[in-house]
Formats: C-alpha cells, sequence, structure tokens
C-alpha cells in the first residue's frame, strides 16, 4: 500500500500564493506519476496536473497553467503544487494523487487539503 499525505492548504485573499505538498511513504516503487486534483463544492473533481517518475513530462489542465506549477522530490518521495495569482475560482479540496495521470488512471489518493481563496 501507499499513503499520501498533503499539507499547505489555507485561507488565502485573490491575487496571493500557496504551495502544497503531498509526501508519498510505503510500497513506492513503481514510478508512477504524482499529481493534484481538486473538487469544489457542488462540482466533479477535476484534474489540476500530473508529473512523471523522473519530473520530464509535467502537464497541467488549462484552468491553471501559466499559474500553478509542479514539482517533484524523487528522493523524498513528495510532489509540490506552487500556486500563484490564485482566484476565488481555485477553492476546493485539493487531493494529491499517483498514477498514470495522463490517462487519469489514479491508483492512490491522498485525504485531501482545504484551499479557499477569498475575494
Amino acid at each position: 500500500q501507499v499513503q499520501l499525505v498533503e499539507s499547505g492548504g489555507g485561507l488565502v485573499q485573490a491575487g496571493d500564493s500557496l504551495r502544497l505538498s503531498c509526501a508519498a511513504s510505503g510500497r513506492t516503487f513503481i514510478r508512477y506519476d504524482m499529481g493534484w486534483f481538486r473538487q469544489a463544492p457542488g462540482k466533479e473533481r477535476e484534474f489540476v496536473g500530473g508529473i512523471s517518475w523522473s519530473g520530464d513530462d509535467i502537464y497541467y489542465s488549462d484552468s491553471v497553467k501559466g499559474r500553478f506549477t509542479i514539482s517533484r522530490d524523487i528522493a523524498e518521495n513528495t510532489v509540490y503544487l506552487q500556486m500563484n495569482s490564485l482566484k476565488p475560482e481555485d477553492t476546493a479540496v485539493y487531493y494529491c494523487a499517483r498514477g498514470w495521470l495522463r490517462r487519469r488512471e489514479v491508483a492512490y489518493w491522498g485525504q485531501g487539503t482545504q484551499v479557499t481563496v477569498s475575494s
């Protein structure tokens, strides 16, 4: 089994920045992508972005491209989501994910961390 633990959520104002972290532990020998999804109240969970195990392939949804940056520390089995120029519509629970994320095939989910952006 693999455990994913997110941290870094909180309440910020529009235009602010925030960085989320997700640490993986357990049976992490499969070189899965890692990344992020989010779910706003009353909406379906949506893909935010992902990064390959090596870090060579990084991909984002159109809604966050240019504002959010994903990075990965292979040695620490940790993925980061740097969120800049936050908007109220970015308010959601953000979930860390591990799997083949280009195909949206998620093998493991984190428990989620709340991000709230006030206007």
